[in-house]
């Protein structure tokens, strides 16, 4: 069997769906990466905010290996200790009682949204359905979370679409005033909007939010599919904001790359769930939640918090400088490891080509939008690491600004 494959293999055997770079990685050790060339490069990207831990680090290695040895896959005729221990983590740790494991965060985001629903036909009938959701915001690719998402790119061409969503203006408290109403059965929030460019929550206006919630009986989703995990400097980013979501969605960091999400809710909002409502058949997978355990005992502890935080100075610290410079950056917001450089308006619509100079030097970014080059590296990411990463994206500025 041939394994002679490179970028135009893609476009022969994969569905068209995606535009990867020509860069085929190989092998991963921290925060560097090689590829089939021997290419070395500096991962401030993280599998668009998955890699929390980094590459083949240690402790998810030997769970997975562990596991391995005894038991890979049961149905969900059957649970399993590596799903119990988890779930118990989980509620542990934060506002829930209950746990409900799937594989992504689209699939958690549907869940969580199925359930919301479900609450509230239970418990005030069925006219109370209405999901309100933020202009800009992303949470899966499912038919359903495309639509609770607010970008009409993800929707058009897949009509007809679920009805019983609306979008409020993201940190305008007017404009959701304007929506929320006692047919609201769940309101969905980003805590950062992420794919929306790395816009942070207004602390105001999700207290607030939340007191609307209360008052129409309606659910506050967190969606942390992105968020969660420790990246921003907490386990979960609710936990410096002074508000509880009823149900929250966490996924992405959650593996470490390593594919699992999970829905965590109380046990009143979670009995609407009763069996035969909803299912996963990979959901709780021994092997997932395995791995998922050794992500958080290593992010979960004060030095690692800690870390996040400090570590995320630097890079924001090194980002401005960069952005002062060459006059490419007008401000870089976002909080711990995912942070947001938003391109002055010379640069608008250009971060592709910031993309694309940092793989020519060596370093992975991402984007966030048109406008926003995003940053989202592991948590235990290296002082050497960061300020490596930070050389060779400034000399690819320097090329790209000429």
């Amino acid at each position: 069997m041939s394994d002679n494959y490179t970028r135009a293999t893609f476009d022969e055997v994969m569905v068209p769906n995606y535009n990867p770079s020509e860069i085929l990685p190989e092998r991963g050790e921290g925060s560097r990466v090689w590829d089939q060339n021997g290419n070395e490069y500096v991962d401030f990207a993280g599998g668009i905010a998955v890699s929390i831990l980094g590459h083949n680090h240690p402790g998810m290695v030997k769970a997975l290996k562990d596991q391995a040895d005894k038991i890979w896959h049961l149905s969900n005729v059957f649970t399993n200790k590596p799903a119990l221990k988890l779930a118990d983590e989980l509620t542990k740790a934060t506002f829930a009682d209950k746990v409900f494991f799937a594989n992504s965060g689209g699939e958690a985001n549907e869940a969580a949204f199925k359930l919301a629903r479900r609450y509230a036909h239970d418990n005030y009938g069925a006219e109370k359905s209405d999901i309100i959701s933020f202009a800009k915001s992303f949470h899966g690719r499912t038919l359903f979370t495309v639509c609770v998402g607010g970008q009409p790119k993800y929707t058009e061409g897949f009509e007809p679409l679920p009805g019983g969503i609306l979008h409020a203006e993201y940190n305008n408290i007017e404009s959701f005033k304007a929506l929320i109403s006692d047919k609201t059965c769940a309101v969905v929030m980003e805590p950062i909007q992420g794919e929306g460019g790395i816009i942070p929550a207004d602390p105001e206006f999700v207290k607030e939010v939340r007191e609307l919630c209360d008052k129409h009986n309606a659910l506050l989703v967190f969606d942390e599919v992105q968020t969660g995990f420790g990246r921003t400097g907490d386990l979960y980013a609710y936990m410096s904001m002074g508000v509880t979501p009823d149900i929250l969605t966490t996924a992405k960091s959650m593996g470490g790359g390593f594919p699992i999400g999970a829905m965590l809710t109380t046990t009143k909002i979670a009995a609407s769930l009763v069996p035969g409502t909803h299912g996963s058949t990979y959901g709780g997978n021994p092997l997932g939640c395995a791995v998922s355990l050794a992500v958080l005992e290593a992010i979960n502890t004060p030095e690692m918090m800690t870390q996040v935080k400090e570590q995320s100075a630097k890079i924001k610290s090194g980002l401005e400088a960069i952005g002062e410079k060459y006059g490419v950056f007008s401000e870089v917001r976002g909080k711990g490891m995912l942070l947001g450089a938003v391109l002055s308006d010379e640069w608008k619509g250009k971060a592709r080509k910031f993309l694309e100079a940092g793989w020519a030097n060596g370093v992975m970014c991402l984007v966030a939008g048109a406008d926003v080059v995003r940053f989202a590296p592991a948590a235990n990411i290296t002082d050497a690491d960061i300020e490596e990463g930070l050389a060779r994206f400034e000399k690819g500025i320097a090329e790209l600004v000429g």
